[in-house]
């Protein structure tokens, strides 16, 4: 068939290597927009979001018999099932509005109940009988003066709702000026690699799109043309390709 291409594979192949060829061609726009992306990773998570700090308290769970309405059971120190799920009932009760409620109006933080809790994270230590409460501020101070505070109402909250049951506290909470948040430089290199793939795939979508012949290796390589000609470039001062040279005339 006159002006087919060859065969499909040598097809796929010669398109990657033009679009190889096409993004090493421009791979100063790629690692430009890579840099960009990366600047704005950086000034965003430096200048725009909020720092965050952390602040912990860890308690002790009490082993004892434990009545709970009319149920009454006993707790070991062996039982580690039992201890955990004792640690989760206890940050449920520690989520409660009118826990929280008692939190902010102990410390005047200018938090509703929701807000509250969406800062504060309870959990096991390594599946033991230890409690840890972390709580999450935009302001160290403030992070601290909650947790010593849940440390403080906590164990009377227990007491009120649940017989028999005591906590103890093992770590107060100290201001933490190191931040937690945000990650400068994952935010920066998430913004690099970002940068570098929108980059490289909209040069790829317009190497792919592109149908022009631009020399002549392209029409040997794609098509069963016989090349009769080529029209050499003369625009540069020496190009010796085609067998043409210009030089300086004699004065």
């Amino acid at each position: 068939m006159n002006g087919q291409t060859k065969a499909s594979d040598d097809y796929n192949v010669i398109d990657l290597l033009h679009i190889a060829k096409a993004l090493w061609q421009r791979a100063w726009i790629i690692v430009l927009s890579a840099l960009v992306a990366a600047g704005i990773g950086f000034s965003v998570s430096a200048f725009t979001i909020a720092p965050k700090y952390s602040s912990q308290i860890m308690l002790y769970v009490n082993n004892s018999s434990v009545s709970l309405g009319n149920t009454t059971f006993s707790i070991s120190s062996a039982d580690l099932t039992a201890s955990q799920s004792l640690i989760k009932t206890y940050a449920v009760i520690l989520n409660n509005r009118t826990t929280l409620e008692k939190v902010i109006d102990k410390t005047g933080v200018p938090y509703t109940y929701g807000q509250l809790s969406s800062m504060i994270k309870a959990e096991s230590v390594n599946d033991t009988e230890v409690m840890r409460v972390t709580v999450v501020s935009e302001d160290p101070y403030e992070a601290a003066k909650i947790a010593n505070s849940i440390a403080e109402l906590l164990p009377e909250r227990i007491a009120e709702i649940m017989d028999g049951c005591s906590m103890e506290v093992i770590d107060s909470a100290i201001p933490n000026t190191n931040k937690i948040s945000p990650n400068i430089t994952k935010y920066t290199a998430q913004g690099f690699i970002i940068g570098f793939l929108i980059a490289a795939g909209i040069l790829t979508v317009l190497a792919i799109m592109d149908d022009t012949i631009h020399d002549e290796d392209y029409i040997i390589n794609t098509y069963d043309y016989p090349l009769l000609a080529v029209i050499p470039d003369l625009s540069t001062a020496d190009s010796t390709k085609y067998g043409y040279r210009q030089t300086a005339k004699k004065q």
